[in-house]
């Protein structure tokens, strides 16, 4: 790869149970009204819609990283939050009762504060604004429904998918296991600009939908660094283990902050159009403590406190990706009925019980002198100035640090990742 790509797959394999119990009436009435277009809102008031759900968004991404980090030991994490709020909502469209609830809560949506349609409106406006095709960063997402085509599913639900998410909901033989496999990867590939290709390595017999959600990065640095001066270098993964890198080296005017409280520096570069990848480098040892302290309210501080100064800037080359369990972490998470035979999706279809039998989620990321190329796919089975300068502060990416990369005319944060090693092999 020549610059950063990540890719969110969400596989929602979907189950049958058996006859699905109607829905009670006032919770069809209530969804009725909920997505029911009409003068709610002024085109400003639509077009700000995305400001809504990015709170709700924040919290989600950094509860779902600290989730991920219990677990991952001293590995590399990287995962895009936004493809994975974007494909649990979209499924919560079909969720009635406890099971809607329970995704709502995990979402970190609270419809006291906010209502169901702006939560969707949102979703709908950040597609717009992420697909934007005048932009000067190559950023798509988008979601698809791998449908059974024996498989009835209600007009309403499909209706609210595109409307809302601009699904394509494409008919399927999942009778023929292998047939639906192949479309389902040749989609993800084709989306994802071959970053990866055969993900989808099996489908449980029981399926008979699969929700995919992607997103694909590619961005250029404002400022690339000079590959005549990359050299290699050592990473420091802790007191003991070291790895050889390819260092880039670039002595420039960045926005930086020095947090003294939490012990890190933290570095803003821009990519053209709109987007910035966040470093945050913790001095020696404090690496827990700052993620301790991963909230929406201290990443809001340090874009609040960025100045733009001179630096020595020194950071790796590196690439690589991150394969997560989503069930297994949204079990940790709290989130367990729709994975269950309890599990009500009845507002995808009336008369056949389905559950979420598979969530998986892959991303890559490759970060070079040019810029960064990154991909991420979700797949859901269903089933201060001073007088005298001071010489510009060194900071040296040369131990293990964090990246957050913020799409800011959405408001949005597309991918997290810690970097433990940079010369790890991808996955």
């Amino acid at each position: 790869m020549k610059s950063t790509l990540y890719l969110c797959l969400l596989l929602l394999g979907l189950h049958v149970q058996g006859h699905h119990e109607p829905s009670h009436n006032n919770e069809q009435e209530e969804q009725k009204r909920v997505h029911s277009p009409g003068d709610r809102r002024q085109a400003e008031g639509e077009n700000l819609a995305h400001l809504k759900i990015a709170p709700s968004n924040a919290d989600f991404a950094f509860r779902f990283y600290k989730q991920v980090a219990a677990e991952a030991g001293d590995k590399n994490i990287f995962f895009s939050p936004l493809s994975l709020s974007a494909a649990f909502a979209m499924l919560s469209l079909g969720a009635r009762a406890a099971t809607r609830q329970q995704l709502h809560k995990a979402l970190a949506f609270n419809l006291t504060e906010i209502q169901e349609w702006e939560v969707h409106e949102g979703f709908q406006r950040l597609l717009q604004l992420l697909n934007d095709p005048h932009r000067e960063v190559q950023l798509s997402m988008g979601n698809a429904l791998f449908v059974d085509d024996q498989l009835k599913l209600l007009k309403k639900f499909v209706d609210d998918v595109t409307n809302f998410y601009d699904s394509e909901a494409i008919s399927s033989n999942f009778q023929n296991a292998s047939e639906a496999k192949k479309e389902i990867n040749d989609y993800i590939e084709m989306k994802t600009h071959g970053m990866f290709v055969n993900l989808l390595k099996s489908l449980d017999p029981y399926t008979v939908m699969v929700l995919v959600n992607y997103i694909f990065f590619k961005g250029y640095w404002e400022q690339p660094f000079s590959s005549l001066l990359t050299s290699d270098d050592d990473f420091f993964m802790d007191a003991k283990k070291s790895v050889k890198v390819k260092m880039m080296h670039r002595n420039e005017a960045y926005n930086t902050y020095r947090d003294e409280k939490l012990s890190c520096w933290v570095v803003e570069i821009p990519y053209k159009g709109n987007v910035a990848a966040l470093f945050v480098l913790p001095d020696e040892g404090t690496m827990k403590q700052v993620e301790a302290a991963l909230l929406k309210e201290t990443v809001s501080n340090w874009a609040k406190s960025l100045n733009n100064r001179q630096i020595y800037l020194h950071l790796p080359k590196f690439s690589i990706s991150g394969s997560y369990d989503v069930k297994h972490l949204f079990q940790e998470m709290g989130v367990t009925e729709v994975f269950s035979d309890q599990a009500d999706l009845s507002g995808m279809t009336e008369n056949t019980r389905l559950k979420v039998s598979k969530a998986i989620h892959k991303a890559k990321v490759d970060v070079n002198e040019n810029g960064t190329e990154a991909a991420a796919v979700t797949v859901v089975e269903i089933t201060a100035t001073s007088l005298q300068l001071p010489p510009p502060p060194v900071i040296r990416f040369n131990r293990p640090f964090l990246m957050l990369i913020f799409d800011k005319a959405a408001s949005s944060i597309i991918f997290i990742g810690k970097i433990v090693n940079p010369a790890a092999s991808e996955e």
